[in-house]
């Protein structure tokens, strides 16, 4: 007969039984089973009574497998206990890092503008600097006009130039030019001959360049300007021809920048004159 020990034993009464022995024994088996008051005992009592009755050896496994709940569960809420740390962490830097962003756009943007200001600001101040500047150089292009030429006179290069606004024969223009102590204009060159058509954009004026019986032959006529000297550049317009001693004089210019022959001596039109700076007084 097993026998279970408690710590506290309570019981009230013991009850005894018996039964027949099964095959191959002889009469009946007596046993003496304890009843406690605690059903839990009772409970206890009655599965160690059948473990010996039934005669297993197998030990009982109960607190084993509460221990490794407890280790399980404790497990499980470590892990959680941990995950919710990282999430908590992962939003805060979340946060962080997307207050940094927005902090960063602000800074760009506030460069930017700063920069756009800046730009606008250093552009206007060159549109004024820059107009300051061409005021500037008209004024002393003007200075300078003033006080190498008469007023009504262009300067360019180191000559001094008279658009009329009268119109008079070859002639007479020659005439006006000489009174002003100067000449009708003379054209040696492509610069000079570009100002001169910038005076002409109304219209043609008479330049110092007649036809001239040459001192050499009686019967030849050759262009002359009327410092006598020979023509070297020419600016003529197309489709003119220079074979009649009738073509007397030239002006300048026409639609396309070019002068013009004209043998009508009593036609009038505007002149220009020219005199060196070194002249004036």
């Amino acid at each position: 007969m097993s026998s279970v020990v408690y710590a506290t034993p309570v019981f009230s009464n013991k009850v005894r039984y018996n039964k027949k022995v099964e095959e191959g024994g002889a009469g009946r088996e007596e046993r003496e089973v304890v009843i406690y008051d605690d059903p839990h005992g009772i409970r206890d009592e009655r599965m160690d009574f059948q473990s010996e009755s039934r005669g297993s050896q197998s030990p009982r496994h109960r607190p084993v497998q509460r221990t490794s709940y407890r280790a399980a569960a404790l497990c499980l809420g470590v892990l959680c206990l941990l995950m919710m740390a990282g999430i908590i962490i992962l939003s805060v830097r979340h946060v962080s890092v997307t207050l940094e962003k927005e902090q960063l756009e602000t800074k760009v943007n506030s460069l930017s503008n700063s920069s756009n200001q800046s730009h606008n600001q250093t552009t206007a101040d060159v549109s004024v600097n820059d107009s300051q500047l061409q005021d500037g150089v008209k004024n002393t292009k003007d200075k300078t006009e003033e006080k190498f030429c008469p007023e009504g006179w262009k300067k360019f290069g180191s000559s001094c130039y008279f658009k009329s606004t009268e119109k008079k024969t070859w002639s007479e223009s020659r005439t006006d030019c000489r009174n002003r102590g100067s000449d009708l204009v003379m054209i040696n060159s492509k610069e000079e001959q570009e100002f001169v058509r910038s005076l002409n954009l109304d219209g043609e004026s008479w330049i110092g360049l007649r036809k001239k019986l040459s001192q050499m032959s009686g019967n030849l006529w050759e262009w002359k300007w009327v410092d006598d000297s020979s023509l070297t550049e020419k600016f003529w317009a197309t489709g003119l021809l220079d074979n009649h001693r009738n073509w007397f004089c030239a002006a300048c210019c026409d639609q396309t920048g070019k002068w013009t022959r004209h043998r009508e001596l009593k036609l009038k039109m505007n002149w220009i004159c020219e005199k060196q700076i070194s002249s004036f007084s």
